[in-house]
């Protein structure tokens, strides 16, 4: 796949230089070009001071939203609220728990990963969110890195068509996606610290691919990353953001940076449109845009046509998936739950249904020896380890997810939304076991081997799940400071596995996982019949395993990267 890749990327450059109308297969309300007109006569009203002002989020957990660009009713601007996160909404209730990017990009599938993006981007628009800060699109380099699950897979060309399906799914129902993190940005240790240092051949036909499918696919805006790039940081990078990016892709939207990614004034002049959240850090109080950016502006050193030309990028992009006529208000505050102003809006129509269709599509199949699996109605079963069962503090019981209590449906971060509810393998498998009238029971402390083996022993079948998680850094859990310490399951995954394997002849293992693991110290016990990777799959988890693990889906995905046999095979 990337030997064809990387022949045919010089072509697809060559057709997105800036000036050209790049491909619009989004059913936008306007193409670029009309969009940008439009943007171009609202900003040639506009004083410095305003044009400014449309640039610079006003700061951290001083609007509704993670990001807001403030209002100027003078001048018939509403302001814009941008909201994590890639698989639903953040700090919302009453909202969907998508599958993650990593189990969308699983199912191989363009359709369902479209109607993904369109679900998401209904409730987003239905909350009064201008800007989906998704999809992720990084590439995965580091196996443990620990927002890999984010994102959809390991390879260039699946990841960027993955993106494309999931923007155009996003802005054909009004609402400005955001590609991220640009670029190179595929660790979270160090990654405020740290320089990507990669050369132009590799950055074009790897890490820059899914940026120019996003392009391609009219993708609205797009985040730059905390890292530094070649030794210049990512959001003043001239060569990747002004180059890359806005000349040789031809990007017509604007550049946002990551949160407390701006570190200059003069980045405006290397690229960057907006910055945000407004504030140098958090609560800060300054910034290098608002006052700073103008002032640059009148002492000469940034033109006024720059910031014409920020101002201009970001509002085209407001027009360009129409949202002038008729946006819903935000609904929500992010950050102050219980305010009134909170409207409880419902937004989450039937999208459960997607949500157990992906879980099922994205399960992939990595063993099945001795007719396993699907089960047929088994007349005593045994569920195995804590990821079976609910958290006993329920599935919002941590902050962003950072923790690991019970089952594991999505990692830890910025990259999360609130659960409405989460079905358990438990769950859904004691309902299933009860129509079938199977004699179920299980066994969710992952220490106690011993315990396990009892349970697990005499049993039709013994189901025994384990995960390992990930996440942001600014969480630590267990130790993994955002990404993971090692490859290997978490909770004593792998005892646990052998324990029953040694007292059960027919021991299917169901992995929850953020990203590849370890298998080789029981994949060819023979008493280990079947091996599921259900990854992260949202709200209908174990809904979503019961129809696979029964039959009633034929388990067809794919893994989106591959499974070592040693973590040293990864170097």
């Amino acid at each position: 796949m990337l030997p064809v890749f990387s022949l045919t990327l010089p072509l697809l450059l060559a057709q997105h230089v800036w000036g050209a109308e790049p491909n619009q297969p989004s059913n936008t309300a306007r193409t670029w070009t009309e969009s940008h007109n439009l943007a171009k006569t609202f900003v040639s009203k506009l004083t410095l001071e305003q044009k400014v002002n449309i640039t610079t989020g006003v700061g951290w957990e001083v609007g509704r939203c993670v990001g807001n660009i403030g209002a100027q009713p003078e001048i018939s601007w509403p302001g814009l609220c941008l909201q994590d996160s890639p698989l639903g909404i953040r700090f919302a209730d009453r909202v969907t728990a998508f599958p993650a990017g990593i189990n969308a990009g699983a199912t191989w599938d363009r359709d369902m990963i479209r109607r993904r993006g369109e679900a998401m981007g209904r409730e987003f628009k239905a909350k009064g969110v201008h800007v989906a800060l998704g999809p992720m699109m990084n590439l995965g380099r580091v196996a443990a890195g620990g927002r890999n699950w984010e994102g959809f897979g390991a390879d260039p060309y699946h990841v960027g068509e993955s993106a494309y399906e999931t923007i155009i799914g996003i802005q054909n129902e009004g609402v400005q996606a955001c590609a991220k993190h640009y670029i190179n940005n595929e660790q979270e240790h160090y990654r405020t610290t740290s320089s990507s240092n990669v050369d132009d051949r590799t950055q074009h036909e790897l890490y820059a691919h899914p940026f120019l499918r996003s392009v391609m696919a009219g993708v609205a805006s797009v985040m730059c990353s905390y890292n530094l790039i070649n030794g210049t940081w990512a959001c003043e990078n001239d060569y990747t953001q002004n180059v890359i990016l806005k000349h040789q892709m031809g990007f017509r939207g604007y550049i946002m940076s990551d949160w407390q990614a701006t570190h200059s004034t003069i980045s405006a002049a290397r690229g960057l449109d907006m910055t945000m959240p407004g504030d140098v850090t958090f609560n800060s109080g300054d910034s290098y845009f608002g006052a700073n950016l103008t002032a640059a502006v009148k002492d000469g050193r940034i033109t006024e046509d720059r910031v014409t030309d920020m101002a201009e990028r970001i509002v085209a992009a407001w027009y360009l998936v129409g949202q002038d006529k008729g946006y819903p208000e935000v609904s929500f505050d992010s950050f102050r739950p219980l305010d009134p102003f909170n409207k409880h809006v419902d937004v989450q129509e039937d999208h459960y249904k997607l949500v157990r269709e992906m879980g099922a599509a994205s399960t992939v199949l990595l063993k099945n020896v001795k007719g396993a699996l699907p089960l047929k109605k088994p007349i005593t079963m045994a569920l195995i380890g804590s990821d079976a069962g609910p958290s006993q503090r329920g599935p919002n019981g941590y902050a962003d997810r950072g923790g690991l209590d019970g089952t594991l449906a999505m990692g830890w971060g910025s990259g999360t939304a609130e659960f409405p509810y989460l079905i358990s393998p438990l769950e859904a498998i004691q309902a299933r076991a009860k129509a079938d009238h199977t004699t179920i029971g299980w066994w969710l402390n992952d220490w106690d081997t011993a315990g396990a083996a009892t349970a697990a022993a005499n049993k039709d079948v013994a189901m025994v799940f384990i995960a390992s998680d990930s996440g942001e850094a600014y969480i630590t859990v267990d130790g993994n400071a955002g990404d993971r310490n090692n490859l290997t399951a978490w909770n004593n995954g792998d005892e646990l596995v052998k324990a029953v394997a040694a007292v059960n002849k027919n021991t299917v293992v169901v992995v929850h996982s953020v990203g590849p693991l370890i298998l080789e110290p029981w994949v060819d016990h023979p008493n280990v019949t079947a091996i599921l990777w259900a990854g992260l799959p949202g709200q209908e988890s174990g809904n979503s395993l019961v129809d696979v693990v029964y039959g009633d889906v034929n388990p067809s995905a794919k893994l989106p990267y591959t499974i070592a046999k040693k973590s040293e095979d990864y170097s």
